[in-house]
């Protein structure tokens, strides 16, 4: 069946799309490497009743990674049928928008934020939220893209268009985000980020458009002009 035309950014093509989260050789297998990567930066959690709070959970592909770290994982989407996924993953679902939470202040240990921040179209808003949510001495990891030319171009002029990539308009580049203006935004809430880069492995990665077949390893790089990476820890009070 044919995946019907939607706006950039338009959150009803993951409904289009909701059998490709964990096909690994699907649409989003970037985004489970990724997810293997954003997991890494999980601490284990560090008392009893610990809670990770992941926004824009999606299909729940972060869970196996921070599984046995001792959180119960809460994950918070608009999309219905990627939240029933993460549901089957061991996710707590909620739906709601990342800009009014319904989840109470400092409650949680660990804030996700992976492949969100370019999708949102408040990003102080959904950067505040984050940031009340989170307890002080609690860590924030988080994704995104950059918002220069190069990101745009791989990110739209290519990688859109290489079969089985990404899905045609799933961003819209208007959307990323400079990871400067992220950090001083952080900041204004009490939070020290710090940034790196991030792309997939080259051979790794031609391996599998070649086979279709295993992931592909997701390693950092010193240029945050196209994908990056950020934890950071709230100022305890």
């Amino acid at each position: 069946m044919r995946t019907p035309t939607r706006p950039r950014n338009d959150i009803r093509q993951y409904d289009d799309l909701a059998g490709e989260w964990w096909r690994p050789e699907g649409r989003f297998a970037m985004l489970a490497w990724i997810a293997a990567a954003r997991g890494r930066l999980v601490p284990p959690a560090s008392r009893p009743g610990a809670i990770l709070v992941d926004l824009g959970c999606g299909g729940g592909l972060l869970a196996p990674h921070v599984a046995g770290k001792g959180y119960r994982h809460i994950g918070v989407d608009l999309v219905r049928s990627a939240l029933e996924l993460a549901r089957d993953h061991g996710v707590s679902p909620v739906r709601a928008d990342v800009t009014r939470l319904p989840l109470a202040d400092a409650l949680a240990d660990v804030v996700s934020a992976g492949e969100l921040l370019e999708h949102v179209t408040d990003l102080p808003a959904t950067v505040s939220e984050v940031c009340r949510i989170l307890r002080p001495g609690g860590t924030v990891v988080l994704d995104t893209l950059a918002d220069t030319a190069l990101c745009r171009f791989l990110a739209i002029s290519v990688a859109e268009r290489v079969p089985g990539g990404a899905p045609r308009g799933i961003h819209d580049p208007d959307l990323f985000v400079d990871p400067k203006w992220l950090v001083a935004e952080f900041a204004r809430h009490g939070v020290a980020l710090r940034t790196r880069g991030l792309r997939p492995q080259v051979r790794g990665l031609l391996r599998w458009l070649v086979t279709r077949r295993g992931g592909t390893p997701m390693v950092p790089t010193w240029s945050t002009a196209v994908l990056y990476q950020a934890v950071g820890t709230k100022e305890a009070s």
